[in-house]
């Protein structure tokens, strides 16, 4: 694994545990991380490795599923993540999320324009890879970008 994706999955591993149980979704024997945040805070290198547009107007959505173990460990499984955002004002933005693996960690990423105080609504809807049922969570977020 070369420095980039070296940091990529750490920063990335980091955003998704750090933010405590609202930042999370226990469902259905598995756990959904779930972040977002402005991409300026992402490094130049992460950034331009991954196509990603540093900016305090644009903001990264990022989502991993991981399968709960009886002995208490937690696997990263693949899954069919879909994303909708909603403003307090109802209007309905479809999120494209795309696949990141690096080494055993698996993550859905997207970035997308925001504004200055905007409050969006994260709906997620997942299939976890061999899952029997659509997994359902939500997150959210409000944007500071002055």
């Amino acid at each position: 694994m070369n420095f980039l994706t070296k940091t990529l999955s750490i920063l990335l591993m980091a955003l998704s545990l750090s933010a405590g149980a609202e930042n999370s979704t226990h469902t259905g024997g598995y756990t959904v991380h779930h972040n977002a945040l402005t991409t300026d805070s992402l490094p130049v290198q992460v950034a331009n490795a991954y196509g990603i547009q540093r900016s305090k107007s644009r903001a990264l959505l990022n989502v991993s599923v991981l399968r709960d173990e009886p002995d208490g460990r937690a696997t990263p499984v693949q899954a069919d993540v879909r994303a909708v955002a909603r403003t307090l004002y109802g209007q309905i933005r479809p999120i494209e999320m795309r696949e990141v693996v690096e080494g055993e960690a698996i993550y859905y990423l997207a970035d997308f324009p925001v504004a200055h105080r905007e409050v969006l609504n994260f709906d997620f809807e997942i299939m976890p890879e061999g899952g029997r049922y659509p997994l359902r969570a939500n997150m959210r977020q409000e944007f500071y970008t002055d």
